[in-house]
């Protein structure tokens, strides 16, 4: 906590709903919206979580920049009947940033039809500013100064901007040459 307190629980991150998640008396609830602000660092094994803009970001790299993950997904909904037995998910695609229902949602289980889609947004902290990107022609931007080493690297080290740690490396490299 922000005091120096250490409260130790069992925690998840729900990439659903974008909630630190624990558990009270056997009910799983959310770390609620006056209590985050007293948060100051979340540890769940060797992740490490702080919050940012009201929301948990996991701190991936560390040294003259910080590196931020801000997990979260969608939730698409199964597709309509549609003509000739098929279906159809042009009509029905939902996505949820959050779902609310007296902070006890977290017992209902997802029906088996539902498909959760992973994504990550990065953010960048560097010289007291933070950045997101969402892509990697974001990212080169944020290095516009160092544009061929970006590209080069990019081309020899195959850079997927969906894996993580390729990330990772890719900003180790760029924050030390």
């Amino acid at each position: 906590m922000k005091s120096g307190i250490k409260n130790k629980a069992l925690l998840d991150y729900n990439s659903l709903t974008e909630e630190m998640i624990f558990e009270n008396n056997g009910k799983k609830l959310a770390i609620g919206k006056g209590e985050l602000e007293l948060v100051d660092t979340v540890f769940i094994k060797d992740r490490k979580f702080f919050t940012l803009n009201n929301k948990f970001f996991e701190l991936i790299y560390h040294s003259k920049c910080d590196l931020y993950a801000e997990q979260k997904c969608s939730m698409i909904l199964p597709g309509q009947p549609a003509a000739y037995g098929g279906t159809s998910q042009t009509s029905s695609i939902t996505s949820y940033s959050s779902i609310n229902s007296g902070g006890r949602f977290y017992e209902l289980e997802l029906p088996e039809d539902y498909e959760i889609k992973p994504y990550t947004f990065y953010w960048l902290k560097k010289n007291g500013e933070l950045n997101k990107f969402i892509n990697m022609k974001q990212l080169m931007k944020l290095y516009d100064y160092k544009k061929d080493l970006f590209k080069a690297y990019v081309k020899k080290h195959d850079v997927k901007y969906d894996n993580q740690e390729s990330i990772v490396q890719f900003i180790k490299y760029l924050e030390t040459n």
